[in-house]
């Protein structure tokens, strides 16, 4: 039997545009639209996760008012994405913690996570850049967030909307496996700053009042900054008017000065410094950024362990001409 060479080029072309639109549905770029989201709610392997929480002025019942068909609900604050031991709070979870949460949530290891925030500011953001970084660290690499998340869908597709209880998603298969590629302890960072390692950049996502000790975390215990660190409030790549992160180029000059740096990013409970984390890490490709899940309220449990909120005169005089 022959074959036309016209039938052999569409069967190539039928597999090469079915081999796209595979690929393309399980895209795990960083960061989705609202408008592909839209496009590949029907695949299969999508688990959409709302993670809308007390930080946002959600939770549970804001969900059950109006969501994403097919997400859903795991309450950032109450879910177990952090952690608490020994009184400090916001640790990651232990692999058997993290795989129970992860399978409850019909999780498995070919599913494509889509992490929706509330999409009303950077604080929100966090959550999400926090619990991309946990499914990471566990060894699970597709995901992404919503960029805009529930208030960019709510405004855009408003005909796509589930409201009520969802049905409960069967227990997933999830293996979770620890991967300490993207996070560091409180031993390695005290070796940091005992060292003197300059190359290594300590950067810190808090506001600048709590940077300069002049306000701070309820449970960190002295105020202040870890010494050799920089600010850079994680508020700066956001969009507060859009609700989303800034686009690349601006982030690009916004971070460019240590793009390509080693760094350790740092706040109070790893939930600020996830920010920083994400748009380093899996924006503007930085290999070697790590997280501090301790953070400040793990640093300073120990008093001996130093700290600055002095300003130098250099920093006054940066002050005085920036206000002037």
């Amino acid at each position: 039997m022959r074959i036309s060479i016209r039938t052999l080029l569409f069967c190539f072309t039928t597999t090469i545009v079915t081999l796209f639109n595979i690929g393309f549905a399980l895209a795990s770029k960083p960061l989705v639209s609202v408008d592909w989201l839209s496009k590949n709610l029907q695949t299969p392997e999508l688990v959409i996760i709302d993670l809308r929480n007390s930080l946002d002025g959600g939770g549970y019942d804001t969900f059950l008012e109006g969501h994403i068909p097919g997400s859903i609900h795991s309450d950032y604050m109450k879910a177990g994405w952090r952690v608490a031991r020994n009184d400090i709070p916001g640790l990651i979870p232990s692999e058997e913690q993290f795989q129970t949460l992860a399978r409850s949530l019909g999780i498995n290891q070919e599913s494509h996570v889509i992490i929706v925030p509330a999409g009303v500011s950077s604080t929100d953001f966090g959550s999400s850049a926090r619990a991309y970084w946990t499914f990471k660290s566990f060894g699970h690499e597709k995901v992404s967030i919503l960029n805009g998340g529930w208030a960019k869908w709510n405004e855009t597709y408003p005909s796509q909307i589930e409201r009520g209880a969802p049905t409960a998603p069967k227990n997933g298969s999830f293996n979770a496996s620890f991967i300490n590629d993207d996070y560091i302890d409180t031993k390695a960072v005290e070796q940091v700053v005992m060292d003197k390692i300059s190359n290594i950049i300590l950067l810190d996502g808090r506001p600048e009042k709590q940077f300069w000790g002049e306000e701070k975390h309820p449970k960190v215990l002295a105020a202040g900054h870890i010494p050799g660190a920089t600010l850079l409030t994680q508020s700066n790549a956001y969009d507060e008017i859009n609700n989303k992160l800034k686009s690349t180029n601006a982030l690009k000059e916004i971070y460019g000065y240590i793009q390509n740096k080693p760094v350790v990013s740092i706040c109070n409970t790893g939930h600020w410094a996830a920010m920083n984390w994400f748009v380093l890490s899996e924006l503007l490709g930085n290999e070697n950024v790590t997280l501090y899940d301790g953070s400040m309220v793990e640093w300073t449990k120990d008093s001996n362990r130093p700290l600055i909120k002095e300003k130098s005169n250099f920093t006054k005089i940066k002050e005085f001409f920036r206000l002037g």
